[in-house]
């Protein structure tokens, strides 16, 4: 069993502080709002959806994951309120969109990462 532990203690005190520096430049909380939003996989998934798709209503969404509208509407509502999608109504009907190019890049990374990192185990 590999051993994935330093054996000794020694700080590099230049990389330490420079990485410190850094952390004071970006919000960790917001970041970690997006990551808390795909974590669930309804929520993921709607998000490929959407990648696909460009534009669904929350009708289409329950039937994609197999869920009522008011379990659709819950989900994506996370994802408006995370920064991850929008919506505009016409007449009675919620359509939801990813809410920039920047989440449809997330997506498509992740997903990305994920088949490289099943190929090289």
């Amino acid at each position: 069993m590999a051993k994935d532990t330093c054996d000794v203690t020694c700080i590099h005190r230049d990389k330490v502080d420079h990485v410190k520096n850094k952390f004071t430049e970006h919000s960790f909380s917001d970041v970690g709002q997006i990551f808390k939003a795909l974590a669930d996989e309804k929520r993921l998934k709607i998000a490929y959806a959407l990648r696909i798709e460009t534009e669904l209503c929350v009708c289409d969404v329950a039937n994609i994951i197999n869920s009522t509208n008011a379990t659709a509407s819950h989900h994506l509502r996370f994802l408006s309120k995370s920064g991850l999608a929008k919506y505009r109504k016409e007449g009675k009907l919620a359509y939801y969109s990813l809410n920039d190019d920047h989440v449809s890049h997330l997506i498509d990374m992740a997903f990305n990462h994920s088949k490289e990192v099943a190929h090289h185990e």
